[in-house]
């Protein structure tokens, strides 16, 4: 499904998306579609570039840690968002586990960004509906990103 914008309409508010869609609408309308979803994604990365336990993984930090990768990165979690959601096909990265690969992510890890994406979708105003589907989302990632280091 194409978003089309008219000139005047308000888009990417996602505290008021849900009540602004039919309620069998996809969790990517629900949300407010790729502009709500790229605001919400902003707010993200800047809370995960900026997060201690996030950054605690060596690996993560090496990307994290360097202010030239947020606009790239901004652009794949959108992309992947949008898609996760029920939006078009436009995700152009790796599967999880091919691009969690090597970052030995423990529980504590993936803990530390589903607590910012969960977090970030409650500062935001989202739904609670919403932020439980998107939640669950992420959640059924945990096997694909979590790495055990091998002896």
């Amino acid at each position: 499904m194409t978003q089309i914008i008219e000139p005047d309409t308000e888009v990417g508010d996602l505290a008021e998306a849900a009540q602004q869609v039919r309620t069998d609408a996809s969790l990517y309308e629900r949300l407010g579609g790729a502009y709500a979803i790229a605001g919400a994604v902003d707010v993200l990365v800047d809370r995960l570039f900026a997060n201690a336990l996030v950054n605690a993984n060596a690996g993560v930090h090496a990307h994290h840690g360097d202010a030239a990768n947020g606009p790239g990165y901004k652009f794949l979690v959108t992309a992947w968002s949008i898609e996760a959601a029920g939006g078009p096909k436009c995700y152009l990265g790796r599967d999880m586990v091919a691009a969690h690969d090597g970052l030995l992510i423990d529980t504590a890890g993936f803990d530390a960004v589903a607590m910012e994406i969960a977090a970030t979708l409650m500062f935001l105003g989202v739904p609670e509906r919403e932020r439980a589907e998107f939640n669950d989302i992420i959640e059924g990632y945990r096997s694909q990103v979590i790495q055990t280091a091998t002896m």
